[in-house]
């Protein structure tokens, strides 16, 4: 990658985008540790959306800027600890005018009653759940195969423990 200025990086969006506005997502690892007050600023002038993914342990003030903001703390499995007073800070930073949802990936059982109590802490946001590939993801060549049945096993498994446990709000998505 290489750094780039908020003008620069729009023109980009522009040319890709044939210059009409549409939601211009950021993410990959961190992105809040970027700073992308200005690039939002200059692409709302111009009519764009913008939508966040952020793990939720650094607020911005500019997250009342985005359109969406999308946190996903990171579950146990990760070997993280949630610090829940600066998940806290992003979405206050986030306020009411932004969409802000929350999203966790899963893996097991314990990553899965993770989710569920921080989406109680937070039961006014809606909640997405998305298994987590039982194996790290293989370096894709030509004419390589995907475990698919894998994939589908993990999605069915995520599916039967929220019917089970009776958890109509959350969201299941694959990943």
């Amino acid at each position: 990658w290489k750094p780039m200025l908020p003008e620069v990086i729009m023109r980009q969006v522009e040319d890709i985008s044939g210059g009409i506005p549409l939601t211009v997502s950021l993410s990959g690892g961190n992105p809040a540790i970027q700073p992308l007050g200005c690039l939002i600023s200059l692409g709302k002038s111009r009519g764009y959306r913008f939508a966040l993914e952020t793990q939720g342990s650094i607020a911005k003030d500019w997250f009342s800027d985005l359109d969406v903001l999308t946190v996903s703390p990171k579950p146990p499995s990760s070997g993280m600890d949630t610090d829940l007073g600066a998940l806290d800070d992003c979405l206050a930073h986030a306020g009411l005018a932004t969409r802000t949802v929350l999203k966790f990936v899963v893996f097991d059982d314990e990553d899965y009653r993770y989710a569920r109590r921080i989406a109680q802490r937070y039961a006014e946001l809606p909640a997405y759940l998305q298994p987590g590939n039982h194996t790290p993801p293989p370096v894709v060549e030509k004419n390589a195969s995907i475990d698919m049945d894998g994939i589908m096993a993990r999605l069915r498994w995520l599916i039967d423990k929220v019917a089970e446990d009776r958890w109509f709000d959350a969201t299941v998505l694959p990943q």
